[in-house]
């Protein structure tokens, strides 16, 4: 199956990221992580018929540092992974430091990449470095209470976040990989086990963020491919969305039905003439594949966040306080 994703109103962005829909307030959120900027904005109806909803920008402030992303907190405002720390950002840009774990001294300059909750409103944020140097990033766990676990040292482009419906699965990619990675997750204890390949990529293609549906199907946005694309959970092809720019760098389901597949992609990295060639390179693109997606929680630092129904049974630690 194939489907066209068609531009939204919002202009181009340096390298548009993390898409993830709030579900209190009914909108969506995403970065432009070298640009420093947050965006907030609704999902409207179009007036072309199309059935496809346009994105409104409502909100945008900017930080003084590159920002990977950002998630709701159930207490209100948003928790960010930028620059190298874990921060608090009230709604107008406002911030409090929550953690700083990269504190390697080894002249690397890092920053915070893509990053999102688990099933239980855990963070999950990776790191790469800023000249690509193989090995330099991890993969972070944030807990409510601000402790930080590293879960994975020696990746290099920290990218991907999704669980699959139960929670039991994480899948991941280190995008110079050319792979998508898929992991046994405890929910109880927020840990990685039993890494192995989930779906591979061809030269010139890395797999950069994703969102998981309600079937199990990870939809994966395909850096240098101008493509989504939808795997089953078995990692066999289910579809492909195009995207007129190569750089597609993330996608998430949104809407009140989470039917809504929103693609960021990036302008930066293009040269002049790609960019003749692809106008709306770093815009928002939507459509409507069919499914829908799962919903991501906020970051639990208010109520516990209820597990879902189905890890009951294997899941009996209680809330994560």
């Amino acid at each position: 199956m194939r489907w066209n994703a068609v531009p939204c109103t919002p202009g181009p962005g340096l390298l548009s990221e993390g898409p993830v829909w709030d579900r209190n307030r009914g909108e969506l959120l995403w970065v432009d992580i070298t640009a420093g900027l947050v965006h907030r904005g609704g999902l409207v109806e179009r007036e072309d018929g199309s059935g496809l909803p346009d994105v409104a920008p409502l909100t945008a402030f900017g930080l003084d540092r590159p920002v990977g992303a950002v998630a709701p907190r159930a207490s209100g405002g948003l928790v960010a992974a930028a620059g190298t720390d874990f921060l608090n950002l009230t709604e107008t840009g406002g911030r409090s430091l929550i953690a700083t774990p990269v504190t390697a001294d080894d002249g690397v300059r890092r920053r915070m990449n893509d990053a999102k909750c688990d099933p239980r409103g855990r963070l999950l944020a990776g790191t790469m470095a800023y000249d690509l140097t193989e090995g330099a990033g991890s993969l972070y766990r944030l807990d409510p209470d601000g402790t930080v676990v590293t879960l994975l040292d020696s990746v290099t482009i920290s990218n991907g976040l999704g669980w699959s419906p139960d929670g039991r699965l994480l899948y991941f990619a280190d995008s110079p990989t050319r792979r998508v990675d898929v992991f046994d997750y405890d929910i109880a204890a927020g840990t990685l086990s039993g890494r192995r390949p989930f779906a591979g990529f061809g030269e010139g293609e890395e797999p950069d963020g994703l969102a998981v549906d309600t079937e199990g199907r990870v939809w994966v946005a395909v850096w240098g491919a101008g493509e989504v694309r939808a795997f089953t959970p078995e990692g066999e092809p289910y579809a492909v969305v195009e995207v007129p720019a190569a750089h597609v760098s993330s996608c998430a389901f949104a809407g009140p039905d989470l039917d809504v597949l929103v693609i960021t992609t990036a302008s930066e990295g293009r040269t002049p003439e790609q960019l003749r060639d692809e106008p709306d390179a770093g815009r928002l693109f939507v459509c409507r594949p069919g499914v829908t997606g799962l919903p991501v929680p906020p970051f639990a630092d208010g109520p516990a966040i209820t597990p879902p129904s189905d890890t009951t049974a294997h899941d009996q630690q209680g809330p994560l306080s």
